[in-house]
């Protein structure tokens, strides 16, 4: 798995903050952790197009109703990162939560990429 470049596909897509991500391994596949605070359910957008999975969040600055910020430490309203994932992986199978800003992607492993026993039996 390695970092790539998003694609632009308009301009107001340039600007957007590359969330920090933790990738663990096991031997059934991989978890990703990626932090997107102020991210909802409804602005998160996951993709895999091809061998690449996409991730792209907007920050929600809603404040309360009939008042407008006056300043505000958000520098970038997005987040936008992508990863050239395995062949080992199975992308068929991700399974994605958000709780608390933390995005948390589960991406099995193909099942000829698992490690399986053998069974040795005596002649």
């Amino acid at each position: 798995m390695s970092n790539r470049q998003p694609v632009l596909r308009h301009p107001e897509e340039t600007r957007a903050a590359v969330p920090r991500v933790d990738v663990l391994e096991d031997e059934a596949g991989i978890t990703l952790l990626a932090d997107l605070p102020g991210v909802s359910r409804e602005q998160l957008e996951l993709r895999v197009e091809g061998d690449t999975l996409h991730i792209e969040g907007k920050v929600a600055t809603d404040g309360p109703e009939g008042l407008e910020p006056l300043y505000a430490e958000l520098r970038l309203p997005a987040y936008r990162r992508s990863f050239t994932l395995s062949r080992e992986l199975d992308t068929e199978r991700i399974e994605a939560s958000l709780n608390h800003g933390v995005l948390r992607l589960r991406i099995p492993k193909q099942a000829h990429a698992q490690p399986r026993r053998i069974a040795v039996q005596v002649a």
